[in-house]
């Protein structure tokens, strides 16, 4: 900090001498905002050393009120690791930020009336500091909810995605819900996982609840199809009904020489007569 920066002083040894009493009142303030969610001792090892972290920038700053000075380095990554600790247990933006701010009233509180004009001063710089510190964590907490956001997005795909051993040699992919560039992803490298694990020469990828089949839709399954190929597995797309093969003939979409079946069972009864299992045709219906 410049020698000249007498407010600045009168901060810092404020800050300093009264470091147990601040930081005390400041996790009682603070405590209300976890709702159980954190203990007292972890709250209050956290709070410190954050504490500790602010006061050495405001110290040796060149700007006391600057975040990104380079003096407040540690601060910035303790703000950081505690704006991602409480996105991922799920606290909300208010309760992340007015934990912090509550340093603002705390070290209002303990300036001395008596010398208002030069702690008043440099309380200003301080609150300009605080009004960083929030922003930084928002923005911080931001990024950290979203990446667990997507991150739970790709655990759904994953269960959403299973790859099903319905005969020796034979697996499958029952679709269900809309099939764009992400689950399409997905659903080529289980498939593919599973063909290597089960060295299966058959898939079948039934889209029986797929709602919709439009020109991505259908160039998604053929990557998919290609894909399987290469490993050496022929595919057998099921599930067309009516209404898709009118969109599909609709959008000249051409599905070339892959077979495609209007039912699982008749993709199952299809890929094991070309393994050379005898299957029986179905029963004709009883019903009069």
């Amino acid at each position: 900090m410049p020698d000249g920066d007498v407010n600045g002083a009168r901060l810092v040894e404020l800050l300093t001498a009264r470091r147990e009493q601040l930081v005390t009142e400041w996790v009682a303030k603070a405590v209300p905002t976890v709702r159980g969610r954190l203990g007292e001792l972890e709250l209050r090892q956290e709070l410190g050393e954050l504490y500790e972290a602010l006061l050495g920038g405001v110290r040796d700053a060149r700007n006391p009120s600057d975040l990104h000075d380079d003096a407040f380095g540690e601060a910035r990554a303790l703000l950081a690791e505690i704006s991602r600790s409480r996105a991922r247990h799920g606290f909300t933006p208010w309760e992340t930020a007015v934990g912090l701010f509550a340093l603002k009233d705390v070290v209002l509180t303990a300036v001395d009336p008596g010398g208002r004009n030069a702690e008043y001063l440099a309380f200003l710089d301080f609150s300009r500091l605080l009004d960083a510190v929030g922003l930084f964590t928002f923005e911080t907490y931001t990024r950290a909810r979203e990446q667990v956001i997507n991150d739970q997005a790709e655990q759904l795909l994953e269960l959403a995605t299973p790859v099903v051993k319905l005969w020796e040699g034979v697996v499958a992919v029952p679709l269900v819900g809309t099939l764009d560039s992400a689950r399409t992803q997905v659903v080529m490298e289980k498939l593919l996982q599973a063909l290597v694990d089960t060295g299966s020469e058959h898939a079948i990828i039934d889209i029986t609840g797929v709602p919709a089949v439009d020109t991505q839709v259908a160039q998604h399954l053929l990557k998919t199809v290609v894909a399987a190929r290469l490993m050496g597995a022929e595919c057998i797309v099921s599930g067309i009904r009516p209404q898709i093969a009118q969109t599909i003939v609709a959008l000249g979409i051409e599905f070339g020489d892959i077979v495609t079946k209007a039912s699982l069972a008749d993709a199952l009864r299809h890929a094991l007569r070309s393994t050379g299992v005898q299957v029986d045709a179905p029963a004709p219906s009883l019903e009069a």
